[in-house]
C-alpha cells in the first residue's frame, strides 16, 4: 500500500515476517530442484549412473591404470638401483648423516647380496632378482628418486594410495573413477584383488567423503588365494527370475526416492540402490569374466600359473588383464605383505621375487601383443624403500627417503631411468619425484588436470594431490 504523504511504498510485513510466510515457497524449491534430478530418470526408472563415461579434461594417453603394489617396501639397491660403491665400501659406516626417523638402530653399510647386469637397447641395471622383468627394461620408465613423507608402513601406505598419510582421503582409484567414470556399467570401476588387511586396510582404497559407488570393490583380501578371490554378485538366478529381481529392485528404488522427496538427498542411500543395480547387471558379466578356462595354455603359462610359486599373483596379473580388456578404469594387484626385511634379506626378497617376477613380464608382454599397453599405465612399487646400510646381520630399515618405482604404457618414455639416489642409494638427490609429483602424473595421463578434479567437502575443494603436486613432464612421451 502507498503513502499519501510522499508516494511511496510501505510494507505491510518485514523481513522476518516474510521469511516466515515464504518458508514452505524454499522447501517447493528444493523439491523442485530433486524432482529435476528424478526427472533425469530413463523409462525403467534408474537414476542418472555416475559411473557412466565421464570427458577428461583434455585428450589422453591413458584410458585406464593396473597397479602392482608391493606391500612392504621393496629393496631399491638390491632391485632396479646398481650402486657400486655400496659393494666397495660394504662394512664401513655411512659417510653422511641417516634420517632422524627410523624403527630400530641400524648399522654399516650393506653391499647387495643379488648381482646385477645390464639388459636392452637401454643397458638399464636390474638384479638377478628379476630376470624375467629385466628382459622388458625397455618398456620401463624406471624412476629411481622417488620420495616420500613417512617412514610407517600405515602412513606411507595411505599416502602413496590417497595422496594422505594423516587424514582419510578418497583413494587414487576412486579419484579415477570420479573423474572419468567406467567404460563397463555392468562391472565396477574400481577394482582390487587380494587387498592387504592391515596398515590401513579399507581406507587404502575407499572412497572416503565421495560417493560410496566410487570405492574399490574387493576381491578377496590378502589371506585368500586370488583363485578364490571373486566379484561378488547376485547368484540367485536360478531360484528367482530376472524379471522377477529386476521388479523387487524397481520397488525398492520407489520406495526410496519417496524418501528423498521427504527426507531430501542421501548420498549413502543413493550409493547402496546403485550397489543393488550392480550386482544385478554383473550377473550376466562377472562369471563369465572370472573363469579362465578360455584362455589358451599358451597364455596362463606366460603368466606362471602351471607354477606353485607363481600362479597366485599369475591369476591377480591375468585378470588385471581381463578386467581392463572390459572396461574397468582401475586394477591393482597386491603382492602382500612380504616385503618388509628387517632381517633374511636374501632368503626373503629371492621368495618375493620369484612370486611376481614371472607374471609381471608375462603381464607387459600380453598387454603389448594385445595393443594395450599402448593406452594402459602400469604402475610398480611399494609403499618405500629400504636403508642401503644394515639392520641386524641381514636386514634393511623401512626409507621413504629415496626408492624406485617403475611405470610401464601409455604416455611415458619407456627404456629410461628418471631421478638418481645418492652413491650409496639413500637420498633422492637429482629429478626427485614425491608421491604427489606421481599422482598429479598419473591423472595428467589420463586427461585429467590435478588442479582441476575437486569435490567440495566440509567447506572446501578437495584434490588427490591437495595443495601439493608437479607433473613430471621429463618421464612423459
Amino acid at each position: 500500500m502507498s503513502d499519501s504523504s510522499c508516494g511511496c511504498f510501505t510494507p505491510v510485513f518485514n523481513r522476518r515476517d516474510l521469511l516466515k510466510m515464504s518458508a514452505a515457497g524454499f522447501g517447493s524449491l528444493a523439491l523442485a530442484g530433486l524432482a529435476d534430478e528424478v526427472a533425469r530418470a530413463d523409462a525403467s526408472g534408474a537414476r542418472a549412473n555416475p559411473l557412466a563415461v565421464k570427458p577428461s579434461h583434455f585428450e589422453p594417453k591413458a584410458k585406464r591404470v593396473i597397479f602392482l603394489f608391493m606391500h612392504g617396501g621393496p629393496s631399491q639397491v638390491d632391485t632396479f638401483d646398481y650402486k657400486p660403491l655400496l659393494d666397495r665400501d660394504h662394512g664401513k659406516p655411512l659417510p653422511f648423516a641417516k634420517p632422524r626417523v627410523f624403527s630400530a638402530p641400524t648399522g654399516n653399510l650393506l653391499k647387495s647380496p643379488f648381482k646385477f647386469q645390464q639388459y636392452g637397447e637401454s643397458g638399464a641395471w636390474v638384479s638377478d632378482l628379476f630376470p624375467h622383468v629385466a628382459e622388458r627394461v625397455d618398456d620401463l620408465c624406471i624412476i629411481n628418486g622417488m620420495h616420500g613423507s613417512n617412514s610407517r608402513h600405515g602412513g606411507a601406505l595411505l599416502e602413496l594410495h590417497t595422496g594422505s598419510d594423516t587424514f582419510v582421503r578418497p583413494s587414487m582409484g576412486s579419484w579415477i573413477t570420479y573423474g572419468l567414470g567406467t567404460e563397463n556399467q555392468d562391472l565396477p570401476g574400481f577394482i582390487t584383488m587380494c587387498p592387504t588387511l592391515t596398515h590401513g586396510g579399507v581406507n587404502a582404497y575407499s572412497s572416503a567423503f565421495l560417493p560410496a559407488v566410487y570405492a574399490g570393490t574387493p576381491l578377496g583380501n590378502a589371506s585368500i588365494p586370488s583363485d578364490q578371490a571373486k566379484i561378488p554378485f547376485i547368484e540367485n538366478a536360478e531360484q528367482q527370475s530376472r524379471s522377477l529381481q529386476r521388479l523387487e529392485l524397481d520397488l525398492v528404488r520407489e520406495m526410496n526416492l519417496d524418501r528423498f522427496t521427504s527426507t531430501g538427498p542421501d548420498n549413502v542411500l543413493e550409493s547402496r540402490i546403485e550397489s543393488f543395480e550392480l550386482a544385478f547387471r554383473m550377473q550376466t558379466a562377472a562369471p563369465e569374466l572370472q573363469e579362465i578356462g578360455d584362455e589358451t595354455e599358451a597364455t596362463q603359462k606366460l603368466y606362471g600359473l602351471d607354477q606353485p610359486a607363481t600362479k597366485n599373483f599369475g591369476r591377480q596379473c591375468l585378470m588385471a588383464r581381463r578386467f581392463i580388456e572390459r572396461g574397468v578404469r582401475f586394477v591393482q594387484c597386491t603382492h602382500s605383505y612380504k616385503w618388509d626385511q628387517h632381517a633374511n634379506l636374501k632368503a626373503d626378497h629371492t621368495k618375493n621375487a620369484l612370486e611376481v617376477d614371472q607374471p609381471i613380464a608375462g603381464l607387459l608382454i600380453d598387454l603389448k601383443a594385445r595393443g594395450l599397453l599402448e593406452d594402459t599405465l602400469i604402475l610398480w612399487g611399494g609403499e618405500f624403500g629400504r636403508t642401503p646400510v644394515a639392520q641386524g646381520d641381514d636386514g634393511r630399515d623401512h626409507n621413504p627417503q629415496g626408492y624406485t618405482m617403475w611405470l610401464a604404457g601409455a604416455g611415458v618414455k619407456p627404456g629410461i631411468r628418471y631421478g638418481k639416489t645418492d652413491d650409496y642409494g639413500y637420498y633422492a638427490v637429482e629429478d626427485k619425484v614425491h608421491l604427489h609429483d606421481l599422482h598429479a602424473t598419473m591423472l595428467h595421463l589420463l586427461g585429467l588436470n590435478h588442479l582441476n578434479l575437486t569435490y567440495k567437502y566440509a567447506g572446501r575443494d578437495f584434490r588427490l594431490t591437495d595443495v601439493h603436486g608437479e607433473i613430471v613432464k621429463g618421464i612423459l612421451s
